[in-house]
């Protein structure tokens, strides 16, 4: 992929700038329909600070490892995000969890890296890396369970104070987002290093990235399918992210993760269909039926009903 196109796709500082931009204007949309009041957009800001603090962070701290690690040991290590939701769950919510729970949430764990694992070199590779990337990738989904249980903790804060009961969810996104792209050009010197383009030179790739995501000028290697596929990549992420939010909201952290996780194997399926510009089709890992089925086994696991004699969830 062109060097110079990873600056508008990757999670760098203009990437999330069009997604500010985005979510404001949703914001803006809602605030006249009614839907935002004067008293959620005057919410404190240091928690949404702390959000954007927290995301650029991560980005930083997972581009850093990405770049080292395969792309099969990326998501074994992404299940960490899922013990960390239930560790800081537990710390800052006081949430306590269910054995069915806990139970289910080691079974998809567990699915995800059966999946993921099985016909690949994840192990050797991870043991090829040493023990600083991986770590560094640890961190990072650290830094990401930390935003979310934040987000979770206004939420609920917001349920208790605000006249309207709950805080709109673009507002979380649009100042969390703002502080995130703020604190994104700030680590620019550091991300540039990371990318091996010289500080002084960022401008000039910059303008070429714009050009490869209109797919315009003499730029062609790496930019096939711009801008349709770069569009979608936005729109469909956004959409995801808006969904896991929402999700967060009406639920916990822990379910949204949950949720997350289960498009792992979706993702694996997707890459094995007849689809446009990956070339061709990849083969079913030999352990994805049974990972899957692990995984499925644990969802369903997590989400047993409690027995009335036991009182209410906490969840």
């Amino acid at each position: 992929m062109n060097i110079s196109w990873t600056l508008i796709t990757r999670d760098g500082s203009l990437h999330f700038c069009s997604y500010v931009v985005v979510y404001f204007s949703i914001l803006f949309f809602r605030y006249q329909a009614g839907h935002v009041t004067d008293e959620m957009l005057s919410l404190p800001q240091k928690p949404f600070i702390l959000i954007g603090l927290l995301e650029a962070l991560a980005a930083a701290a997972g581009m850093s490892a990405g770049a080292i690690l395969s792309g099969a040991s990326i998501p074994i290590l992404s299940q960490t995000y899922l013990v960390w939701q239930l560790v800081l769950s537990a710390i800052f919510l006081k949430r306590r969890y269910r054995l069915n729970e806990i139970t289910g949430c080691f079974l998809v764990t567990v699915g995800v890296v059966i999946t993921v694992a099985s016909g690949t070199g994840a192990g050797a590779s991870l043991q090829s890396t040493g023990i600083l990337w991986p770590l560094l990738m640890i961190i990072s989904f650290f830094l990401q369970a930390a935003d979310t249980v934040l987000k979770e903790i206004i939420f609920i804060d917001a349920a208790k104070n605000l006249k309207g009961g709950s805080v709109d969810l673009f507002v979380v996104n649009s100042y969390g987002s703002a502080y995130q792209a703020i604190f994104m050009c700030l680590l620019l010197p550091f991300l540039s290093k990371l990318w091996g383009i010289p500080f002084h030179l960022l401008p000039t790739y910059i303008r070429d990235g714009a050009a490869c995501f209109l797919n315009m000028g003499s730029l062609s290697a790496g930019c096939e399918g711009a801008p349709l596929l770069p569009l979608l990549f936005v729109l469909v992420n956004m959409g995801f992210n808006i969904s896991l939010l929402h999700l967060l909201k009406i639920s916990s952290a822990v379910a949204s993760c949950l949720a997350s996780t289960f498009s792992v194997p979706l993702s694996i399926y997707a890459f094995t269909l007849p689809l446009p510009y990956i070339g061709v089709a990849s083969t079913l890992p030999p352990g994805f039926v049974a990972g899957a089925a692990v995984l499925i086994a644990g969802l369903l696991m997590h989400g047993l009903p409690q027995p009335e004699n036991c009182g209410e969830s906490q969840e």
